[in-house]
């Protein structure tokens, strides 16, 4: 069966960063309307009280009753009672949410970087990160921005109507002037938003190249290539920090003049009231509400002018997030039962350099392939992987004559691993490091697993655990810094190995080791894979992609592949005897 690559998409729209946005409110909407519910009535306190301190001078003090006074002070304690028991509780709802939220973000981005049908992205290892983290956790700022600004409204609102209340001409000067205010600031949105973006972009693309001359050290240092790396994370982190600060700058001023205005409405509304007061339309009690309602509503105001930038880099996360979140899979779900056994095949593959390649390894079979080509062995590697969207070569690739992108993926593979050349070890311990199962329990100190043993011999690397006390207890640091390249090497062979995959596609399993030890783990290979056991009645078929003698050696067949396909066909001993150009790449 073979795949064309497609010629239009058909998939759904996605619904971007206003769906990833909507989503978030959806499902914590519970929360959300009760927090917000209760931060409107904490404003709404907020605004009672200078109308209440009013009340109190106009009806207790200024007639000089006592009784009035005790029973308007109880009164307003009881207010400020309400108005910190509904802030306490409502900012926790909201606050809760948005941690909750930023949880389920860095989850759900975790889960679709590492679905194993892969993901179709750009972005690169260090800018997904940031995804994970900070994009996470600013969009989940949607459900405090919304809570802020009704409870904002409401506040300006009642302050509106309060001051109608007491003069008509004051409640008109708010009700306008803050519409006018809010119509004026969200001019400037769309420049914040724009700015924002591109701030977090550049600063995702410093992580990302962060991230990746912190894997690759070593080989930089190999090469002096560290002045050159240093360099370009400089311009990099240049371009983030001129971004930064054009974002910051554009929300700065846009900040400073939405409060100065915001501020300059208040101040006049109180004059206004002032000249009322000196002219008698309104009485002492009323003019200490007008100020204490224009003191006051500075508060709302601000919390409004300083809207739009949260929005925006809410909004921003938001589209960062939709970037993974609605990326389409690498590699479709297939359907097709995966075959209990069965041989491997490749026809008229047509895929990066590889041209008409045609290979097959029948069930049982360890071949070898020679890539006289470096690019030819990665692409035929990576093509195995099962990482490889079938709209991106042509030909058939096939397992039990089963398309490889119609089996169900899972079970796909269970029973196809392919293990890439550069591998890595995670934190942890030798046996956490090769186990699948993840039943990496406690043991007694140099113990062994009588499962692990045999793919530890096989490999080479019950040289590792036994040189040390731990054995397999034996700790790893992150991605095996703490093991030479031909020990890391050798416990990732000794991961696939126990897999015990029915097809395994080894590619230069053996390039950090010496000849001795290359020897005795094609030896093991071919004894662990292919020697006869008594009871195990699957018949293994491995594919070494290689260019070592020793594993050459070993294998049934070996396949030289050379400019994308095949060129020659053979025994090792046949090839080295026969093909001068096999002996000059192969025998050392």
């Amino acid at each position: 069966m073979s795949h064309a690559p497609r010629t239009g998409d058909n998939s759904p729209r996605r619904p971007g960063g206003g769906g990833v946005l909507r989503r978030t409110v959806r499902r914590h909407r519970g929360r959300l309307a009760v927090g917000t519910a209760l931060l409107c009535v904490h404003q709404l306190a907020e605004t009672a009280v200078p109308i209440a301190i009013g009340v109190i001078v106009a009806q207790a003090i200024e007639p000089g009753s006592v009784t009035a006074l005790i029973w308007s002070i109880a009164a307003l304690a009881a207010l400020f009672a309400v108005l910190t028991a509904a802030w306490r509780i409502g900012a926790r709802l909201i606050v809760r949410a948005m941690q909750d939220e930023a949880h389920r973000l860095r989850v759900e981005v975790a889960r679709r970087i590492l679905d194993p049908r892969g993901v179709r992205t750009d972005l690169r290892s260090g800018e997904l990160l940031t995804v994970a983290t900070s994009d996470a956790e600013r969009e989940a700022w949607i459900l405090d921005v919304i809570p802020r600004v009704v409870a904002a409204l409401t506040a300006a609102i009642a302050s509106a109507v309060a001051l109608l209340l007491v003069d008509v001409t004051l409640g008109l000067a708010v009700l306008i002037g803050t519409p006018v205010i809010l119509g004026a600031m969200q001019l400037a949105a769309p420049l914040i938003t724009r700015r924002v973006t591109d701030q977090q972009a550049a600063v995702a693309r410093v992580s990302a190249m962060a991230t990746d001359v912190v894997a690759g050290l070593r080989p930089l240092r190999g090469l002096g290539a560290e002045q050159v790396a240093t360099g370009r994370y400089r311009a990099v982190s240049e371009d983030a920090l001129a971004a930064t600060l054009r974002a910051a700058r554009s929300r700065g001023i846009f900040l400073g003049v939405s409060v100065t205005v915001s501020a300059l409405l208040a101040v006049g509304v109180a004059g206004l009231a002032g000249w009322f007061a000196l002219s008698g339309r309104i009485g002492v009690g009323e003019l200490i509400t007008v100020v204490g309602l224009s003191q006051f509503i500075i508060e709302p105001l601000g919390m409004l002018s300083r809207t739009p930038g949260d929005l925006a880099s809410a909004r921003a996360s938001a589209d960062r997030l939709a970037l993974v979140l609605d990326a389409e899979p690498m590699v479709p779900e297939g359907t097709r039962d995966v075959p209990d056994c069965g041989g491997l095949a490749l026809r008229d593959v047509h895929f990066r350099s590889l041209d008409g390649l045609t290979v097959t390894a029948e069930p049982g079979a360890l071949v070898g392939v020679l890539a006289r080509r470096p690019q030819d062995g990665e692409a035929l590697a990576l093509l195995l992987s099962g990482h490889v969207p079938p709209d991106e070569y042509r030909g058939a690739v096939e397992v039990a004559g089963v398309a490889l992108a119609d089996l169900e993926h899972t079970g796909a593979r269970r029973t196809l691993l392919a293990e890439p050349h550069h591998t890595d070890l995670f934190a942890g311990t030798v046996e956490s490091n090769i186990r699948t199962d993840g039943d990496a329990g406690a043991r007694a100190i140099g113990d062994v697993a009588d499962d692990l043993r045999e793919p530890l011999v096989a490999s080479a690397a019950s040289e590792v655990v036994d040189s040390h006390p731990q054995g397999t207890g034996l700790v790893v640091s992150d991605r095996g810094a703490n093991l030479s390249g031909g020990q890391r090497q050798r416990v990732a062979l000794a991961r696939a190995l126990a897999r015990r995959a029915p097809i395994l596609v080894l590619h230069d399993p053996t390039t950090a080791v010496d000849a001795v030890t290359e020897q005795a783990i094609a030896e093991g290979i071919a004894d662990l894979r292919h020697g006869e056991r008594p009871g195990d009645r699957r018949r293994h078929t491995t594919l070494l992609i290689t260019s070592s003698p020793a594993l050459l050696a070993v294998a049934d067949r070996v396949v030289v592949i050379g400019d994308g396909r095949v060129v020659a066909e053979g025994s090792h001993a046949e090839l080295a005897a026969a093909d001068d150009d096999y002996r000059l790449g192969v025998l050392r």
